[in-house]
């Protein structure tokens, strides 16, 4: 089995660690309303899918559990 001669400095480990970034996460148009949503997954302002309303959109109007002050 191969084995390397000489000890990997960390400058060098760094520069090829420096490719494993992450990376942006692909936006496309929803085709009922435009907004951009992630693909193969339920729009988060109309809530459809594939052409179905799946979710009813929330409106916003503080239906989360925590108290506005």
């Amino acid at each position: 089995m191969a084995v390397p001669k000489k000890k990997q400095s960390h400058s060098r480990t760094a520069k090829r660690r420096a490719q494993h970034k992450i990376g942006v996460p692909a936006l496309n148009a929803c085709p009922r309303c435009h907004s951009p949503r992630r693909p193969h997954r339920v729009c988060p302002v109309c809530g459809t899918y594939a052409g179905r309303e799946i979710v009813t959109p929330s409106t916003g109007s503080g239906d989360h559990e925590h108290d506005h002050e």
